[in-house]
């Protein structure tokens, strides 16, 4: 995003919902530039006038993993880099935002014991807040989406079972 609009990427602050793949949802209502919202900066961004901009950096985004794998054959490093932040944020209590996978039943309206990724408050004794997210019309349409594909393969794992052994 960063390059696309000439600024350091430091200065663009935004999140993606859902599962880490081919459903996650970019929540570009809520994407900030510096100290102001990107749709200040780009009032067409992710409205059907420039749906093509969007569409291809969230495209970007969901296939930076494969283009790594297939350069250095593994993402381990970025894990390793994720899992030190979220010990550094869990150790020092520093109460921090990530993106977590939790259960989210009656985030959105949605029904199903389903684990996603949403931005969590995280410290000392886990997550402490899970932080609502205002959404558009079409970001929770698209969340509600990535609900149902990752519901289908949850179910399919018979997490009751394994939690009742």
């Amino acid at each position: 995003m960063g390059e696309r609009l000439g600024v350091h990427p430091l200065s663009c602050h935004g999140w993606v919902l859902g599962e880490h793949g081919d459903s996650s949802v970019p929540v570009w209502s809520g994407v900030n530039v510096a100290c102001g919202s990107l749709k200040t900066l780009h009032p067409d961004l992710g409205t059907d006038t420039d749906k093509k901009q969007c569409e291809e950096v969230h495209k970007q985004v969901v296939e930076s993993a494969y283009e790594v794998i297939k350069l250095k054959g593994c993402t381990s490093w970025a894990t390793g880099l994720s899992v030190a932040d979220l010990a550094e944020t869990i150790m020092k209590n520093l109460r921090r935002m990530h993106p977590i996978s939790t259960m989210i039943k009656g985030l959105c309206g949605i029904k199903d014991d389903v684990f996603l990724s949403v931005p969590c408050i995280l410290g000392q004794n886990g997550i402490s807040d899970i932080v609502k997210v205002t959404l558009t019309p079409e970001e929770e349409a698209h969340l509600k989406k990535s609900v149902d594909t990752l519901w289908g393969i949850q179910k399919e794992l018979q997490f009751e079972s394994l939690l009742m052994s």
